[in-house]
């Protein structure tokens, strides 16, 4: 069997996710990348334990388990508004 190394494009596709989260994933360290000179390769088993191990939401959007409405489950990321001072 061969092995197959995909690009940052093809993994984002494979997993449904940007090409901008498979950059900054690897580039925090959370995913195993090879590189072949200048470029980036990944193995997609590799990944994925990689991403089950993390423990990442991304997983369970993969699997249609996820019920989470962005980073903060659906509530306003606006920050309260300071009371205006009395008169």
């Amino acid at each position: 069997m061969k092995k197959e190394l995909l690009t940052v494009k093809e993994l984002a596709a494979e997993l449904r996710m940007s090409p901008k989260s498979i950059q900054r994933a690897y580039r925090k360290g959370e995913i195993p990348v090879q590189w072949l000179g200048r470029m980036a390769r990944f193995d997609l088993a590799k990944i994925r334990r990689a991403m089950e191990r993390n423990g990442r939401s991304r997983m369970l959007r993969l699997n249609g388990n996820s019920t989470l409405q962005g980073a903060t489950a659906g509530t306003s990321r606006r920050r309260a508004q300071p009371k205006a001072p009395g008169r």
